[in-house]
């Protein structure tokens, strides 16, 4: 007998955006002539760069001579892209060696690969408000999973404390969904506990390219410690627009061991007997992202959105309801009016102003109450959205 994988019925019954998109296609089947304003999932408005578009160009062309084609990448990454993204780093003051870099088709697809490094025993943490698909990556493998609640008293940055036993612990900042960002004090102090209890860290940096206080790490590798228990799961989706594209990268220092086992070198096994690599021609357009033209460019569109976010917030102060993020993240997480549910308020904005968001309950229990928006939408339709909101709002 062939049998299922029956961790898979403790999912929930469906994914949080695949339930917003049923509610959204409803609405427009009965109102299509509705135009809606998207500030619910995080996808990106804006084209690729142009140094990112001419290499991809120059890398088709290279696949149609015999001379430059290329077959199969190293699984791990090519060396090109990996010493571009290892000298991102060391410009940044952080040592990583090209080694220590792995480049992959996405974060979303690394952060659930990854637990293959670890026992199935060992619990994970994650940190609620939380991006569902750390929950449901660990459901699907049957691990135990630690939940740990943040909110508006501790800034949605909670601190570790000696209660928590997990092997594993998810931290994502800038975070999504709340915006957050873990200074280096508060971030050291996590540092400190993996060390200490023999867990590892697994930081999801995706959203670190929209920091602008000088005060706040980039890269959990800019503090001391981090290299013998973090894991930094880094995307291009956001960044650089790869969001239809797929390109990510991992990092994983070889100081990094538990039990006498490297995690650099078993993830090397792993990547070697797993995957093909990603293409040549992908991660053509993904070096360019860190040539000085290329970091020019994509932080011109990283301008663009991060604007987006002060027209949101902007609005936001008008209608005086609380708010986090926006400032060194690409979202916002505020607390829904007159003590609504969040799909409540979801159902309140898209009927009434035909703005889409994202319900803070799909995040976890402690998101109930609270709501997302995405800046990753238009210069026009942000402004649009934010002019309605305020209509609303502020009655």
């Amino acid at each position: 007998m062939i049998l299922p994988n029956k961790n898979y019925s403790n999912l929930k019954d469906s994914y949080l955006f695949y339930n917003i998109a049923q509610k959204v296609k409803a609405y427009s089947d009965k109102n299509p002539g509705k135009k809606l304003y998207r500030m619910g999932i995080g996808d990106v408005s804006l084209p690729l760069c142009d140094a990112v578009t001419e290499a991809l160009h120059e890398a088709v062309c290279d696949q149609a001579k015999k001379e430059s084609f290329h077959g199969y990448m190293p699984e791990c990454g090519a060396p090109f892209l990996r010493d571009a993204i290892a000298k991102h780093y060391n410009k940044r003051g952080v040592n990583i060696a090209s080694d220590e870099v792995f480049v992959s088709s996405g974060a979303s697809d690394e952060l659930g690969d990854i637990l293959d490094l670890f026992d199935k025993s060992s619990p994970a943490l994650v940190i609620e408000p939380a991006y569902p698909a750390y929950v449901d990556a660990n459901v699907m493998a049957g691990r135990e999973i630690v939940h740990l609640a943040s909110g508006r008293e501790n800034g949605f940055l909670p601190e570790p404390d000696d209660s928590i036993k997990a092997d594993i612990i998810y931290i994502c900042s800038p975070n999504n969904p709340t915006g957050a960002v873990f200074g280096r004090d508060k971030l050291k102090k996590w540092v400190d506990f993996a060390n200490k209890n023999g867990a590892v860290i697994l930081f999801d940096a995706a959203y670190e390219a929209f920091i602008e206080d000088t005060e706040l790490p980039h890269s959990i590798f800019e503090l001391d410690g981090a290299r013998t228990c973090a894991i930094e799961i880094c995307s291009l989706s956001k960044t650089a627009g790869f969001t239809g594209t797929r390109l990510g990268y991992t990092v994983i220092p070889k100081e990094l061991k538990r039990d006498g086992m490297s995690f650099n070198e078993m993830w090397v096994r792993n990547r070697t007997t797993k995957t093909n690599g990603v293409s040549y021609i992908i991660q053509k357009g993904g070096a360019a992202v860190f040539t000085d033209e290329g970091q020019r460019q994509i932080h011109r569109n990283i301008g663009i959105y991060k604007n987006n976010a002060k027209v949101l917030m902007s609005a936001l102060d008008k209608t005086g309801l609380w708010y986090c993020g926006g400032k060194n993240a690409p979202y916002i997480w505020l607390k829904c009016p007159d003590n609504m549910d969040s799909w409540t308020f979801f159902d309140y904005l898209l009927n009434e102003i035909q703005v889409v968001g994202t319900p803070g309950e799909g995040f976890g229990a402690c998101g109930e109450g609270y709501f997302r928006f995405s800046t990753f939408a238009s210069p026009e339709d942000t402004a649009e959205a934010a002019r309605r909101l305020c209509s609303l709002l502020e009655k």
